[in-house]
């Protein structure tokens, strides 16, 4: 009949709806165990022998343990079974952050930072498992150590790098925004922790959006940017 849409063949491939934009669907590396080191601060594979010098910090501030699901810790050896169970995850990779002094040589182990949820099929991956006690957040080192394990993300070719926490950790949620993570959404009693109802805020930066965060991060942390005390002259530009 003339005018009537021709029927498709039987075997042609189905007409899918768009369902989003197309991306390389190869999948990612892994990150490796690496030292990764920058101006201020060293990365180092998080060991069990960490736990001796980690134990100070670990046991001076209890507060730091607030938003965390373990901690504080009344006795030493808990502390290091808990390192040591951390050092050796298949499931994350976890580094000890070293901050350096004045002479650019790395100090001792004040903390640690992870890469976690690691996909590399759907080329996403998570920054979290922060511990940071008084004496590293918030300081240059911690900046840093965020922003190397950004860029290892990034230049794996990875296209997401998650973050969340607890919707009431305030501060958790200014570092997420200072470094360029977006606020996707609240997940409403989504875990319980420690007895008590947690809701989750999920943060998300893309690949598009890293390399102007990148450029603002990296002339945040220049040596010009902090007095002979260390403190930033300029604020980190959002």
């Amino acid at each position: 009949m003339i005018g009537a849409a021709a029927s498709a063949p039987r075997d042609a491939a189905p007409a899918w709806p768009q369902a989003g934009d197309p991306v390389d669907a190869t999948p990612r590396p892994r990150p490796g165990r690496q030292v990764l080191a920058g101006r201020s601060v060293t990365l180092e594979p998080l060991r069990a022998e960490h736990a001796a010098a980690l134990w100070q910090p670990a046991s001076d501030a209890p507060d730091s343990w607030a938003w965390l699901p373990h901690g504080p810790f009344a006795r030493q050896a808990a502390f290091a079974g808990l390192v040591r169970l951390m050092a050796a995850s298949e499931d994350e990779i976890v580094w000890a952050v070293r901050p350096h002094d004045r002479q650019g040589v790395a100090g001792a182990p004040a903390g640690w930072i992870a890469l976690l949820d690691i996909r590399p099929g759907d080329a996403a991956i998570e920054l979290g498992n922060v511990w940071f006690p008084p004496g590293l957040a918030r300081t240059r080192a911690a900046t840093e150590a965020m922003f190397l394990l950004l860029r290892q993300a990034f230049d794996l070719g990875y296209l997401r790098v998650g973050w969340k926490c607890n919707a009431l950790n305030l501060a958790s949620r200014r570092a997420a925004e200072r470094l360029g993570f977006r606020l996707e959404g609240i997940l409403r009693a989504h875990m319980i922790i420690r007895g008590h109802r947690r809701d989750t805020a999920y943060f998300g930066l893309l690949a598009s959006e890293w390399p102007l965060r990148r450029a603002a991060i990296a002339t945040w942390l220049e040596d010009g940017n902090f007095d002979p005390a260390g403190q930033a002259i300029a604020r980190l530009q959002r």
